[in-house]
C-alpha cells in the first residue's frame, strides 16, 4: 500500500500527525488566536470561491510553472517559514530545506527557527528565502542579513503583521514555554509520542538558536513573549527603506491585507507582496486572505504571494484565480512531517501537485494564467 492509498489528502496527514506529536506541540502548530474566528473565516472564504469547469479540451498536460522575481519555479507553491519548526518535528528545518531543494521550490526559514542559517546552509537549494522579524538594533539586523546571505538565502521576507505579540490563548493553555521545558505534564504527553521523543533525544530540546546568538536570556518565557520579542521592533516605513538599502536581493513584505498600503510598498522598492493574515494567529478580526486578494491584485502589477487557510491543490488554484501568482503553505508540510517523518514533506508536495493537475483537467486550463477567467463571479 503506497502513501497515496493511506494518505490521499492533507487532512489525512493532519489526523495522523495529531496522534504522533505531543498535545502541547499540536496546540502550538494547529491553533490560532482569540476565538479562532479568523481561522474559520479563511476556510469559509476559500470555500466560497467557485471555478467554472470547461469541457472538450482533449488530452493535455498542464504547465504548473511560475516565473517570479527573476526565478522560475516548477510548481506554484512553496514551504512557508514556521517558527520553531524543529519543535513540531525533530530536524524539521533541514528536512524541509532538503525536500524543497529536490523539488525546486522555495523553502522559507524563520528568524525563530530552531536552527541557524549556517546549520541549514548545506541543505539549501537555489530558492532559499529568509524570513526576518525586524531586530531593533541596526547592528544585529546587519549581522543577520550577512549570515543569511552567506548561508545561501537569496530572497528576504520581512514580516510586518506582528507589531505586538498575539494572545494565542489555546497555545498558552497548552503549556509551551520558550525555550521549551518538559514539566511533568508535558513530559507525560511526550512519553506517549515515542517517535517524536526519540527524535528530540537525538537533536536536543529545540531552541531559537539564531535568536540565542544575540541574547543572553536563559529564563523560560511564555511562548507568546519569548526572547525573539525582546530583540525585535515594530517596523515603520523608515525601517522598510533601511532594509531595502541593506539587502541587494529580492525583498518581499509579508502580512499585507490592505490594498491601500500597496502603492507605498511599490514606491519603497519591494519586489513582491505577500498577502497573509498569519493563518489567523495574530488578529481574530482580520479579513480572510481570499477576501482581500482581488483588491490587492487590482492595486499592483507586482507579484503576489499568499497564504492562510490553504488545505489542498484546489485551494492553491482558488488563490491564483483571485489574483495570486504563488502560494505558500506552512502547517501542511508540518502535518506531513508529524504524520510520516522524513518522507512527509515530499508526500505533501506530491498530494498538492496531483490535486492541482486533476482540478486543472476539470477546468480545462493548460496554464495557471487562465485561472482568473474560470472564477465564477
Amino acid at each position: 500500500m503506497n502513501l497515496h492509498s493511506r494518505y490521499p489528502a492533507i487532512a489525512d496527514l493532519r489526523a495522523r500527525a495529531r496522534r504522533r506529536i505531543p498535545h502541547f506541540v499540536w496546540e502550538y502548530l494547529d491553533s490560532a488566536t482569540g476565538d479562532e474566528s479568523a481561522l474559520a473565516r479563511n476556510r469559509a472564504a476559500l470555500d466560497a470561491v467557485l471555478l467554472q469547469p470547461s469541457i472538450l479540451h482533449g488530452e493535455f498536460s498542464p504547465d504548473l510553472s511560475v516565473t517570479m522575481m527573476g526565478a522560475t519555479y516548477p510548481l506554484p507553491f512553496g514551504i512557508a517559514p514556521v517558527g520553531m519548526s524543529g519543535l513540531v518535528w525533530p530536524g524539521a528545518e533541514r528536512l524541509l530545506a532538503r525536500t524543497a531543494a529536490t523539488a525546486g521550490i522555495p523553502y522559507g526559514m524563520s528568524t525563530v527557527a530552531t536552527q541557524t542559517p549556517e546549520d541549514v546552509a548545506p541543505h539549501l537549494g537555489t530558492h532559499a528565502w529568509f524570513q526576518i522579524y525586524p531586530p531593533r538594533d541596526p547592528q544585529i539586523r546587519a549581522d543577520m542579513l550577512r549570515r543569511a546571505r552567506d548561508a545561501g538565502f537569496g530572497t528576504l521576507v520581512l514580516t510586518v503583521d506582528v507589531p505586538v505579540a498575539s494572545r494565542r490563548e489555546r497555545q498558552t493553555r497548552g503549556g509551551l514555554t520558550n525555550p521549551p521545558r518538559l514539566t511533568p505534564r508535558l513530559a507525560a504527553q511526550a512519553a506517549m509520542c515515542p517517535a517524536w521523543l526519540n527524535g528530540i533525544r537525538q537533536t536536543g530540546m529545540p531552541r531559537m538558536r539564531l535568536i540565542d546568538s544575540y541574547s543572553d536570556t536563559t529564563t523560560a518565557l511564555p511562548s507568546t513573549a519569548h526572547a525573539g520579542y525582546l530583540l525585535r521592533t515594530s517596523p515603520d516605513w523608515d525601517y522598510l527603506h533601511a532594509l531595502r538599502a541593506e539587502w541587494d536581493g529580492p525583498l518581499v513584505v509579508k502580512g499585507v491585507l490592505d490594498a491601500g498600503d500597496v502603492p507605498r510598498l511599490s514606491e519603497a522598492g519591494v519586489d513582491a507582496i505577500w498577502v497573509s493574515n498569519h493563518a489567523g494567529r495574530q488578529f481574530a478580526a482580520a479579513p480572510a486572505t481570499a477576501d482581500v486578494l482581488p483588491a490587492i491584485r487590482a492595486a499592483t502589477d507586482l507579484p503576489i504571494i499568499c497564504d492562510s487557510g490553504v488545505e489542498g491543490g484546489l485551494d492553491i488554484l482558488r488563490m491564483i484565480a483571485l489574483g495570486a501568482e504563488f502560494v505558500m503553505l506552512g502547517r501542511a508540510f508540518h502535518y506531513g512531517l508529524g504524520a510520516i517523518g522524513d518522507a512527509g514533506a515530499a508526500h505533501v508536495i506530491d498530494i498538492l501537485k496531483q490535486d492541482i493537475i486533476a482540478n486543472m483537467g476539470q477546468l480545462g486550463t493548460r496554464k495557471l494564467s487562465e485561472l482568473p477567467s474560470r472564477r465564477v463571479r
